[in-house]
């Protein structure tokens, strides 16, 4: 099958760039969504609305954190079935998984609406700052369908060969993304509001066309009358579980900061965290692709008992991500004024906080990839369970004793020196996991 000639070429470095190159472009690109409204907001509206959207985020995380977990723990599962031969079985858990996707988003948004209020009731912000979140994240909430189905259906395009439509989507959605922001904060005078609905109908444009191109039969994945297997379902849960405990605490950890900042700086410190939250998440997004798109080909190479394809294909991934890491610690160094530049002016006290920041959080990202492939590898590999601890450790565990610690001690500074120590200590943690299941799998 054409489809599956890109599993059955050579583990060398050519093809497995052409297989992920697209995806890390895409998440690149899609990391580009919510740092397009901060570069609007904060130029257009003002710092008290940059610092809302990061108020917003862990609510906007829960999201994705759902949707990550039902994305990646179902492409895992439907991919080795795919690599095992079962290929209308693949399929038909392919579309319920879609369906489960779908009635989630519905609950999620009514949940939402809901607790909103009192979400940000509790945190003694000022009028405006508050009237900022609940405008951007009630307009946000309309799109938590689409929202789901989007993150589904981008790694869904990538195992079935598609990942150049998955990117081509993703600079489509990020292009309108951007003209809508524009047009509807500069020119309908909509606010805060305006750039939630500009990234919604962002994110809408993969789910529209996921739409369209799984309803083909010509893909190796499509929709087909789906057969209601809660075995597949929990075993997508449990596999994608640690993605959703990136994504979940990730939540809970910027709650962290933002208090400890509204704490120590005020609502200028909320800021200057958004700003420093923009330049961890772009250096993630190109891990993140990487590890998303090379992740198909260990799940199928893994259900092939094809030990040698996929020992090459791990070496070949740590000396990418070595690369990577290397070269964005030190472009993140060097550029550090311009990139704060971007969001806030030199006269502002936000930009001195988010230069020192970043300077220091800049460590950070010498370690983060590793983590990430870590994670997402034992993902692939279908162990959720060890892909969990390493993740819940990594994004919670660390990330709290750090918080807790260092600011103590430290005061701000300790507050940017969190990030890189809580990094640090997961890529220990990761290393030991990776020997001690080498035998396992023989990578």
């Amino acid at each position: 099958m054409e489809a599956q000639n890109v599993y059955l070429k050579p583990v060398t470095l050519r093809n497995v760039f052409k297989f992920a190159v697209p995806t890390i472009a895409m998440t690149v690109f899609m990391s580009f969504y919510t740092m397009v409204d901060g570069l609007f907001v904060s130029n257009l509206i003002g710092t008290d609305a940059l610092s809302a959207i990061n108020l917003t985020a862990p609510v906007i995380q829960l999201v994705c954190a759902v949707s990550t977990m039902l994305a990646t723990g179902g492409s895992a599962v439907i991919m080795k079935k795919m690599g095992e031969q079962r290929i209308e079985e693949a399929r038909e858990d392919f579309t319920f998984l879609i369906l489960v996707n779908a009635v989630v988003g519905i609950v999620m948004c009514a949940l939402g609406y809901l607790t909103m209020d009192s979400i940000f009731g509790g945190m003694n912000l000022s009028p405006d700052v508050k009237r900022y979140c609940v405008e951007y994240l009630s307009r946000y909430l309309i799109f938590t369908v689409p929202i789901l189905l989007m993150n589904n259906f981008t790694l869904y395009m990538i195992a079935s060969e598609k990942a150049t439509l998955s990117l081509i989507c993703s600079v489509a959605g990020g292009v309108l993304n951007m003209i809508l922001d524009y047009v509807f904060i500069a020119g309908f005078h909509m606010g805060i509001s305006g750039a939630a609905v500009a990234t919604g109908l962002g994110y809408s444009v993969t789910a529209v066309a996921g739409l369209v191109v799984f309803a083909r039969k010509n893909n190796l994945l499509h929709f087909r009358k789906p057969v209601c297997r809660f075995k597949v379902l929990a075993n997508a849960a449990t596999n994608g579980c640690s993605e959703m405990a990136t994504a979940l605490v990730t939540g809970i950890i910027t709650m962290m900061f933002n208090w400890t900042m509204l704490h120590y700086v005020g609502e200028d410190g909320v800021a200057a965290v958004t700003i420093i939250m923009y330049v961890l998440m772009f250096v993630s997004s190109l891990h993140t692709g990487y590890s998303y798109g090379v992740a198909p080909m260990i799940s199928f190479y893994y259900g092939e008992k094809n030990r040698d394809k996929l020992k090459k294909l791990i070496a070949i991934s740590i000396k990418v991500i070595s690369v990577i890491s290397v070269m964005m610690m030190a472009a993140s160094f060097i550029l550090t004024k311009p990139l704060v530049s971007v969001f806030a002016r030199p006269e502002n006290s936000v930009y001195d906080l988010a230069v020192t920041g970043n300077r220091i959080c800049t460590g950070a990202l010498l370690f983060i990839g590793f983590n990430i492939f870590a994670s997402g590898m034992f993902t692939a590999l279908s162990n959720g369970v060890v892909s969990a601890v390493l993740a819940f450790s990594r994004s919670f565990v660390f990330m709290l004793i750090t918080m807790l610690v260092l600011p103590a001690i430290l005061g701000v500074e300790g507050i940017w020196l969190a990030t890189p120590v809580a990094e640090l200590m997961a890529l220990v943690l990761s290393t030991v996991m990776f020997l001690k299941y080498r035998k396992r799998y023989r990578y």
